[in-house]
This record gives C-alpha cells, sequence and structure tokens, in this order.
C-alpha cells in the first residue's frame, strides 16, 4: 500500500500535540495547546539556529536557513490564529442551537 510522505509542517504539528491525560479540559483548550507546543518548538528551532548565526555560520545559505524558519513560524502563527478563530465560532453556533 503507498502511504503519502507527511510534510515538514505537518510532522511538526503532529510531534507537538499534548499526550493523553485525564483533565476538565476541553477541545478548544487541547486546541491551543497543540498549538502553543508547535510554536514553542519553532522558536526553539529559530533560536537554535540564530545561535549558529551568531556564532560565526554566516554563510547565505546560513542565512537563508534562519530565513526560511522564520517563515515557518510565521505560517504556524497565521495557521493557530485562524484555526482558532474557527474552532471558536463552531463552538459558539453550537451553544446557540
Amino acid at each position: 500500500m503507498y502511504s503519502s510522505p507527511v510534510n515538514p509542517l505537518t510532522q511538526l504539528a503532529l510531534s507537538s500535540l499534548p499526550q493523553p491525560k485525564r483533565s476538565s479540559g476541553n477541545f478548544y483548550e487541547a486546541l491551543a495547546q497543540a498549538w502553543g507546543n508547535a510554536l514553542d518548538k519553532q522558536a526553539e528551532v529559530i533560536q537554535q539556529k540564530s545561535e549558529e548565526v551568531g556564532n560565526g555560520a554566516d554563510k547565505p545559505g546560513d542565512l537563508t536557513l534562519l530565513t526560511a524558519e522564520a517563515a515557518k513560524i510565521s505560517f504556524l502563527a497565521n495557521s493557530s490564529h485562524t484555526s482558532m478563530s474557527e474552532a471558536a465560532e463552531a463552538l459558539k453556533a453550537v451553544a446557540q442551537k
């Protein structure tokens, strides 16, 4: 059976999902936690790349990789905002019915 490769952004988001635990939290809180974890992980990657550039890895390719990592966090932040807004709207619609 053929399985399609998972793109890096999906991998990052999936690897950031919180471990199942018993809590009184709801779906919206779990979604916020997952997005927060994904953004934290990407921020760590950017911090690591920035330190490498600061320690002399300042070739154009290194700077381009740092720029790409910054673009990823921008994409993740925009996606998190959109999904949180849409989830809130959906929960509001359900609550009104």
